[in-house]
């Protein structure tokens, strides 16, 4: 999902990569931490002004360590695209799977599966020899240019916090009550662009055109949900695409291992013009399942085989 898509949920998304200062923490009401589609809490709940933007930085502090823990896990994630006429129907459909595994303290994708059969022998082949010299990379890789990469990492996370510091400046916040989501209770906030919001960073001029809704676990306060939504055509650079009116994507979390909360499902629609000259209109779905620990003591012995010792 890492194309256009991604860069939408990215923007929105980006309000929970970095936690805000707030002079003092309003506290956050409580309210039963599961109920039924049936049961409503024992009291209304409301929530402030002030209470929302400290739900949300929480939120926001308790991503970044899911962020960083999600990298010692391996896992297996299903991407579905389905190609769409003008008419929003579907013409094709295809999908791949793939084993995201842990090289040298970074994960990498390994192409498994496509239209949920197992690659041809060449193909296999051709993936294996990918994963090999992706490894091969990582083992000899020089002081010099490890540094230059953590280096570029840390400027990248860096202009992530400034565009973070601009969301709550850009959004006018409203809860909307507390709903339940797979058996636990949420707190439902939506967000609208707000009038006059004058963007400083070049990734905040996106924001005016993006609304959102956020679910945020009762009991853990961790993000479980976000809808997004593009209201107004979106260019991307100056003839590189323009992401259209409409375009939507849904993220959800779960729960895992009791420590920490990973993806569970990927949805968009994005209808966009690339290069000004093809449209694209797709519907793309993932799942991510089978998430398992990767031990530092593991060792890699082959490729995309794992040995303990």
């Amino acid at each position: 999902m890492r194309r256009a898509g991604l860069f939408l949920a990215i923007l929105v998304l980006g309000s929970f990569a970095s936690g805000q200062e707030t002079p003092q923490p309003a506290s956050i009401p409580t309210v039963p931490a599961n109920t039924s589609t049936a049961q409503e809490p024992a009291a209304p709940v409301t929530l402030t002004g002030d209470q929302i933007k400290e739900l949300i930085r929480e939120a926001a502090e308790k991503d970044i360590e899911n962020d960083k823990k999600l990298r010692d896990y391996t896992y297996t994630k299903r991407e579905e695209q389905r190609r769409l006429n003008s008419k929003g129907e579907v013409q094709s459909t295809e999908s791949k799977t793939y084993e995201v595994m842990v090289l040298y303290g970074e994960q990498v994708e390994r192409l498994v599966a496509k239209n949920d059969k197992p690659l041809s022998e060449k193909d296999a082949a051709k993936e294996e020899e990918r994963i090999a010299k992706i490894t091969s990379e990582r083992k000899h890789e020089s002081e010099e240019h490890r540094a230059k990469r953590l280096k570029q990492e840390e400027k990248d996370r860096e202009e992530g916090r400034q565009f973070v510091s601009e969301v709550s400046d850009a959004y006018n916040f409203h809860f909307d009550g507390v709903e339940n989501l797979d058996g636990r209770s949420a707190y439902l906030i939506d967000a609208e662009p707000r009038p006059g919001f004058e963007p400083h960073s070049k990734q905040a001029k996106f924001l005016p055109k993006i609304r959102f809704r956020v679910w945020i676990d009762v009991a853990e306060h961790e993000w479980v949900k976000v809808d997004a939504q593009c209201i107004d055509t979106i260019s991307v650079g100056l003839f590189l695409a323009r992401i259209h009116k409409g375009t939507q994507i849904v993220v959800q979390q779960t729960p895992v291992n009791g420590e920490v909360w990973l993806p569970k499902e990927v949805g968009f629609k994005l209808d966009a013009r690339v290069a000004l000259l093809k449209n694209f209109n797709v519907e793309v779905s993932q799942s991510f399942k089978d998430y398992k620990k990767f031990h530092a003591e593991s060792k890699i012995v082959g490729v995309g085989e794992v040995e303990e010792k």
